[in-house]
């Protein structure tokens, strides 16, 4: 019997469900389905047009060649101001590199600081990258289920059962997806509180969705909170959502010296620099006043609240209201065990999703796949005539249930 080609690493993870979900939905859409998407999360807007016009202008000015690994100096320091301006942290360029997206960042700081028998504690539902990232990086990902009577936050006392001293990072994701949780400064407190008991633990703050909240006020930062964790902690985050700029492919992470040049030192031998046209757009992004932003954040606030009324309306679908982001995270519990119009027995919640899929021609994705069951997550990064379409459209597949 041969061996395998494909290494024990790579045989452990599984593919994205939302890339998975993207495929089949593009199969879908040409087989002529009807097929309302609410299963895609990234901002439906297009890139605002002055961040465009940046990209053109750099193209125009021939700025079309290899950048440092780290990322541009101008583009470095763009950050370095967004940091200090929006979050209170104070970080130098040589303290910060920019990466093919958020996710770049994530995985490559797993790979730079993960070995085997290393635990990562990851916050359930999560991001469903989040523990392959782990798997595929040597580490053990140790999900904490949070409840969703907590608004599906971390709390201390899970994170605190939740460490040993093989514990290398916690994962912490807010506003989350797939959730939409939040989390106050006095949360933040809570939890900063347990990771000074553990010096051992590092954080990774994925702020990727940072700007799409709901609350009346954005918390401080946990690093204004509880400013001595900052040498064991790596700040990520990217233009991607704030910015409809998800195709730009531009992330960054800020955080420790020795991080940081272990970082550069792996992408120099991989990726390299960032796509150098994508930088001089970020720089303008990051430059210039989010003026549309308050506008987006209520359009999604309003797609938020219709997407909550409709479900809850539903019998055996319930919704909360998250924070933010644009996702909901709905319970279908009361699904479990009705029988579709074929004889199906509905037994889990990826059943449900593939009734709502044939039946209704809605895609949304399975709970399990992020790590907490029964529940779908539903994207609300759509229209809210797309909302209601695909809520009638769940509506009345569900009524068909037995």
């Amino acid at each position: 019997m041969s061996l395998s080609r494909i290494s024990t690493r790579i045989r452990r993870i599984k593919p994205s469900p939302s890339s998975a979900a993207a495929d089949r939905f593009a199969v879908l859409r040409r087989e002529g389905r009807d097929i309302v998407n609410l299963a895609i999360g990234e901002p439906d807007f297009d890139t605002p047009a002055h961040i465009r016009q940046a990209g053109c202008d750099a193209i125009e000015r021939g700025e079309t060649r290899y950048t440092p690994v780290a990322g541009t100096l101008e583009l470095r320091q763009a950050i370095a101001a967004k940091l200090a301006r929006e979050n209170g942290l104070r970080y130098d360029p040589g303290e910060i590199i920019v990466t093919c997206g958020a996710k770049h960042a994530l995985f490559n700081a797993l790979s730079v600081t993960v070995e085997q028998g290393h635990e990562v504690i990851v916050p359930a539902p999560y991001w469903v990258s989040y523990p392959d990232m782990v798997l595929a990086c040597d580490g053990a990902p140790v999900t904490v289920a949070c409840r969703e009577e907590d608004d599906f936050r971390l709390t201390p006392e899970a994170l605190e059962a939740a460490i040993t001293p093989a514990t290398r990072w916690l994962v912490l994701n807010s506003p989350t997806n797939p959730t939409g949780t939040t989390y106050t400064t006095g949360q933040l407190r809570a939890l900063a509180d347990v990771l000074l008991r553990h010096p051992q633990v590092m954080v990774l703050l994925d702020d990727i969705y940072e700007h799409i909240r709901f609350d009346a006020a954005a918390p401080q930062h946990l690093l204004v909170v509880e400013p001595s964790l900052r040498d064991r902690t790596l700040v990520v985050n990217g233009v991607s959502k704030t910015y409809a700029m998800t195709g730009w492919r531009i992330g960054y992470a800020a955080g420790p010296k020795d991080i940081i040049a272990a970082l550069d030192m792996l992408q120099s031998q991989s990726t390299s620099g960032v796509c150098s046209v994508s930088q001089a757009a970020a720089v303008v992004a990051l430059n210039t006043e989010a003026s549309f932003l308050p506008d987006w954040v209520a359009l999604y606030r309003r797609r938020r609240d219709t997407a909550v009324r409709m479900l809850n309306e539903i019998p055996g679908i319930r919704a909360r209201s998250p924070g933010g982001a644009f996702y909901l995270y709905p319970h279908c519990g009361g699904l479990i065990g009705k029988r579709t119009p074929a004889g199906k027995v509905l037994e889990t919640d990826n059943d449900v999703v593939i009734h709502l899929l044939e039946a209704g021609g809605v895609m949304v994705l399975a709970g399990t796949a992020y790590g907490v069951s029964p529940y779908f997550r539903m994207s609300t990064a759509t229209s809210v005539e797309q909302i209601e379409e695909g809520c009638r459209r769940i509506a009345k597949a569900v009524a068909e249930l037995r």
